[in-house]
Parts: C-alpha cells; sequence; structure tokens
C-alpha cells in the first residue's frame, strides 16, 4: 500500500484531488509549520479577468517568535475583511455562468456562512464535501506528528508536501493536466491545476474522470 504525503488545503487544486483518488492511502499534514502562500489558505479560480486567488486570513493561538512560525494546526480562521462574503460573490461572478454552478451551490454556499474556528476543521469539511460531490471515496487520516521529508524513502509514502504548492510547485512525474471545457477559455485558453471547484463547475459528474 502506498501513501500520499499531502498538505491540507482549501479548495485545493485538481492534483491534489488526484492524489486522493488514485492513492491507497493519504495523511494529511497538520503538524508542519505554516508558510504564507500556499494552499493551506488559498486557492486559484479563473475569471473574466484571468486568474485570481482567494486567502482566507488566518491567526495564530499565539505571536511568531524567534522566526519561527506557528504549527498549520493552530491557525485560527480570522473574519478580516469579511472574507466569506468576497469570496462566494468571486465564486458567483466566475462560475454563474459554468453548466454545473447551480446545481452545486447549495452544497458549497454554506462554507461561506457557517464559521469555523481552526483552518485545518474548515479544509477537512470542504474535502469531505468534495469527495462526495465527486463521488471518490479515499481513505484519509490527519497526521498525528510530524513526518520529516526523509522518512518516505523507506516507509512507502510519497511526499507532495512541497510538490504541490501554489507558487512554487515542483515536478510531478505523476500528474498531466487534462484539459477540459471552462467558462473563460475562449479569453485566456486552458488554465490548468486551478481550485477544484473550476472542474466541478465545469464538468459535474464527468469532473471524476479528469483526476
Amino acid at each position: 500500500m502506498t501513501t500520499a504525503l499531502l498538505q491540507s488545503t482549501y479548495f485545493g487544486p485538481v492534483q491534489w484531488y488526484q492524489k486522493l483518488y488514485r492513492f491507497d492511502h493519504c495523511v494529511i499534514e497538520q503538524y508542519d509549520s505554516y508558510q504564507k502562500q500556499t494552499y493551506r489558505n488559498r486557492c486559484i479560480i479563473a475569471t473574466a479577468n484571468g486568474l485570481q486567488v482567494l486567502t482566507v486570513p488566518v491567526e495564530h493561538l499565539s505571536p511568531i517568535t524567534h522566526n519561527v512560525p506557528p504549527v498549520t494546526k493552530d491557525l485560527r480562521i480570522s473574519d478580516h475583511n469579511q472574507w466569506r462574503r468576497v469570496h462566494w460573490n468571486a465564486l458567483q461572478s466566475a462560475y454563474s455562468e459554468s453548466p454545473f454552478f447551480d446545481y452545486y451551490a447549495d452544497d458549497i454556499r454554506p462554507f461561506f456562512e457557517q464559521k469555523y474556528e481552526f483552518l485545518v476543521d474548515f479544509n477537512d469539511a470542504i474535502r469531505q464535501k468534495m469527495c462526495e460531490l465527486l463521488d471518490i471515496h479515499p481513505n484519509v487520516e490527519r497526521s498525528s506528528a510530524y513526518t520529516p521529508a526523509i522518512s518516505h524513502q523507506l516507509s512507502g509514502i510519497v511526499d507532495y508536501r512541497d510538490t504541490i504548492h501554489a507558487k512554487h510547485p515542483q515536478p510531478d512525474p505523476d500528474f498531466t493536466p487534462k484539459k477540459y471545457w471552462q467558462v473563460f477559455q475562449h479569453k485566456h485558453g486552458f488554465l490548468p491545476n486551478l481550485s477544484i471547484l473550476d472542474l466541478l463547475f465545469c464538468m459535474g459528474p464527468e469532473a471524476v474522470f479528469y483526476l
């Protein structure tokens, strides 16, 4: 049995959900050090003006001291700048003309109405709902301790924590984005590896065939 080691993600990219679908077992790291500009608290969607990044503002239990970042599991979600309303409005604007936005809207909207205290709990609830909508049934657990990067060499673990990265993705020979119809493809061409929401709203029940 092979295991994929993954970051926690906020409506993660297609590549991330591909790992959930294809691996026998997935572990979501929650004891890693939080880094800005990662999929932990951001997703990328396609809009009329091109790519748009949606970021969940976070707080942490205690101030960062001695340049040591907080642990991901300790991150609390902030209510700063009414981000829930901003994100939902952005999704409506970007995908209202997609074939399946109205079909899935009632499943997705509650994530922008209900408040979660911790980011990892919020992300986990999103992951469960997205897997339900995609009709995939991965074997997933959260990490119980931090897994050092070298441990995967002997343990059957494939470490994707740095590979699937919003700003600095690393080569992944097992992932080749499959083209599908997108709302603004006529303006921007096909934009690969966006948030799973892009695939779901555009392809609906057929989304699973692109993982």
